[in-house]
């Protein structure tokens, strides 16, 4: 099968256009329709959500936008449509994204002087949209930081207080582990759940936050555009051993991880097996819902005996996709985007379909939009939150570092500090190639 008929063949199987009569990219025939791709499970509530938030453009603005919402191999498809041209008008993707897209030619540079309301971004937001160029290649839209869910109703059973130190974070694991916190007589629950899988690089992205929090990196820059390999300091190793402690030495991580995503450890924290989860706010509302309320808490990420503060920062840019025929309408969606109404709508309120997590609007009023207390310890985790750095392709980075870090926790007889070692070889390999180094 040709590219052509491939991507056309991919694209027509896909059960995730929500709205829209004709688009500006793939299957256009009305070129005034601005597409929009997001990357979000077609019948999730985020889809509708972003539909709400392109119905409101479409009313405020009269263009027209079809909203197409992918999860699995939402890079892929990308890719496809750049080999046909037929990018579609925006896309709505990761912050960590942007070396990719932007090495490829796929983006618009923006001018944020030019582009209404980006004055009331956060500072931090608009270093999530410059490429290691020292350019804008998009407008911030959703920021998050990441946070500890833990099982209150387990913590108090076994007559612990929340985690202030890693120390008291791996006994309270420990206690989980051992002392039957569900109460139903058997020895089934775990301390950590983790997705310690090497899809899409999730080892590496949940080990960032602690990481982070112990004042360690990946990579640092080292002058403009230039990057030097980090794996090997010390503090970053300390990270990588504790966890592969609770791995391997206390064993208190749920069974499997090492193979898990996120997807799988979602519900390996919603069913009980697990107590503690270090992942980010997106997925509050659905535990509140499918745990209960009064049995969760959250709390930050204990500082490491050696830095921080520190945690991983994500979210979304809204990326002006280069090739569109609609450039000023690609502008005005940015704009109404970033707006406090825009922000406003992909916030959603306490409900369970938010697409903007924490807003990067600073004149938007996040405690009088969600009323969940918890909402503001992630916001004030972010404070202290670090992206990934602007180097032209992040993502073989965190893939390389997935692996080994996966490795580590996968056999108990590897030694962190050899391993971290041999991937700051292949990170400073990878940062030449990039001519980044």
């Amino acid at each position: 099968m040709s590219r052509r008929l491939l991507g056309t063949a991919i694209i027509a199987s896909l059960a995730v256009t929500l709205t829209g009569c004709g688009s500006g990219g793939s299957s256009s025939e009305d070129t005034n329709t601005l597409e929009i791709w997001i990357r979000q499970p077609a019948d999730s509530d985020a889809a509708k959500t972003a539909q709400k938030l392109a119905d409101a453009f479409t009313k405020a603005s009269g263009t027209p936008t079809k909203v197409v919402a992918i999860f699995d191999d939402f890079e892929t498809k990308l890719n496809q449509q750049a080999a046909q041209k037929q990018l579609p008008d925006i896309v709505i993707n990761d912050t960590a994204q942007i070396g990719t897209m932007q090495s490829q030619g796929w983006l618009q540079e923006v001018d944020k002087a030019s582009l209404a309301g980006g004055d009331q971004v956060s500072e931090l937001a608009w270093k999530a949209a410059t490429a290691s160029d020292g350019k804008t290649y998009a407008a911030p839209f959703s920021a998050q930081a990441f946070a500890l869910f833990i099982r209150k109703d387990w913590r108090e059973k076994v007559g612990m207080e929340p985690p202030e130190t890693w120390e008291d974070l791996a006994k309270l694991a420990t206690a989980f582990t051992e002392k039957d916190p569900d109460g139903n007589g058997k020895k089934d629950t775990s301390g950590f759940v983790i997705p310690a899988g090497t899809k899409r690089g999730y080892a590496s992205w949940y080990a960032s936050s602690l990481i982070y929090a112990n004042g360690g990196d990946f990579i640092k820059a080292n002058g403009p555009g230039k990057f030097t390999a980090t794996m090997n300091d010390p503090k970053t190793v300390e990270a990588v051993q504790y966890l592969q402690d609770q791995f391997c030495t206390t064993k208190t991580v749920n069974p499997g991880a090492v193979s898990n995503d996120t997807t799988v450890t979602h519900e390996v924290f919603e069913k009980g097996q697990g107590g503690i989860y270090l992942t980010g706010p997106y997925v509050l509302s659905r535990f509140v819902n499918g745990i209960g309320t009064d049995k969760l808490e959250v709390v930050p990420v204990p500082k490491g005996p050696s830095g921080g503060p520190g945690t991983l920062g994500e979210g979304e840019n809204v990326y002006l996709m280069a090739g569109s025929e609609n450039q000023e309408a690609q502008k005005k969606f940015a704009e109404f985007a970033i707006s406090a109404e825009g922000q406003r709508i992909g916030m959603d309120k306490d409900n369970s379909g938010p697409i903007v997590r924490l807003p990067v609007n600073t004149q938007v009023d996040m405690a009088a939009e969600r009323q969940d207390p918890r909402w503001k310890v992630f916001q004030e985790a972010y404070e202290n939150a670090v992206y990934a750095p602007p180097v032209p392709n992040w993502a073989p980075i965190r893939q390389d570092s997935a692996d080994s870090i996966n490795a580590v926790w996968a056999d108990c007889s590897a030694d962190v500090k050899a391993k971290m070692e041999e991937l700051n070889t292949k990170l400073t390999q990878e940062l030449q190639s990039q001519q980044a180094s």
